[in-house]
């Protein structure tokens, strides 16, 4: 049998992943949570991906589990653990958050394209075009959240060109699929939702001479949150998101799924948050 950590004293929610030393949402959530004067615990735990079900099994029948987070590389894997009623798998195909609803049944959604589209929200991009590097769980939420934003194109650059294809027809995105070497093609948005670049992974090596003057480089990675991807924008004076970003956009959706109020948010815990999370 599997071992998990056991039941905490009083309400708690994970975060789930093999690996998942390196996620910072425990800081994000028991940040908030002290900040709202919340008594929870919010803690990792890892999770092999064959024991999945045994984890779902276990954890959605202690009464004290208010649910959990999950990220790489359980996305899309844990829609066959909890009960969908928004037809995520019809939509986007992944999950990242198991929470309790009203009748305090779980169920399974995704927070990660809400929290990818809210710092570029504000933005016309009707009718642009886009660069999304990878094809996982976390492209999924951001093709959906291209297409709900407006984008019209969008060129996927992936090891492989059937699953990049795949990912544009499931959400009837015009684009097309070049290989990760490819020259870029000028367009609005830049994103990359790869692994590349991250502490451990292999390089992202991208020659973004071919963006325009105004364009916009996303990297969701955010270990390390200064990646070389937005190195290499900022020194053309582009400009730049990065991963904390949509980390915080999309747990800040959570936290109120989980627990039942928004996080607390002002210039200053916005501050403080951050500078938390860029803590060595």
């Amino acid at each position: 049998m599997p071992e998990f950590l056991p039941s905490a004293d009083r309400p708690y929610a994970e975060v789930i992943g093999d690996p998942i030393k390196h996620s910072k949402s425990p800081l994000i959530h028991g940040f908030w949570a002290e900040q709202a004067g919340l008594d929870i615990l919010y803690r990792q735990q890892l999770v092999a991906a064959a024991d999945l079900g045994a984890y779902f099994a276990m954890r959605t029948a202690d009464p004290l589990f208010k649910g959990c987070n999950i990220t790489i590389p359980h996305k899309i894997a844990a829609l066959d653990h909890v009960p969908d009623p928004g037809d995520v798998r019809g939509s986007i195909g992944a999950i990242n958050t198991v929470a309790r609803g009203a009748d305090s049944a779980f169920f399974g959604t995704n927070t990660d394209a809400g929290g990818f589209a809210a710092p570029i929200s504000d933005r016309d991009w009707l009718g642009e075009s886009a660069i999304l590097i990878g094809t996982g769980g976390a492209a999924r939420a951001i093709v959906f959240a291209l297409k709900a934003l407006g984008f019209a194109h969008v060129t996927v650059l992936a090891r492989g060109p059937m699953k990049g294809m795949g990912l544009l027809g499931q959400f009837g995105v015009k684009g097309e699929v070049l290989p990760l070497d490819a020259a870029l093609p000028p367009t609005a948005l830049l994103v990359n939702a790869s692994p590349l670049g991250m502490t451990g992974q292999g390089a992202l090596e991208v020659d973004l001479s071919p963006l325009p003057d105004d364009a916009v480089v996303y990297d969701i990675v955010y270990t390390p949150l200064e990646t070389p991807l937005l190195k290499a924008a900022r020194k053309r004076d582009l400009m730049t998101v990065d991963g904390l970003e949509m980390l915080i956009g999309q747990a800040a959706i959570a936290f109120e799924l989980l627990f039942g109020i928004a996080p607390p948010s002002s210039d200053e815990q916005d501050a403080a948050l951050r500078e938390i999370l860029l803590r060595p």
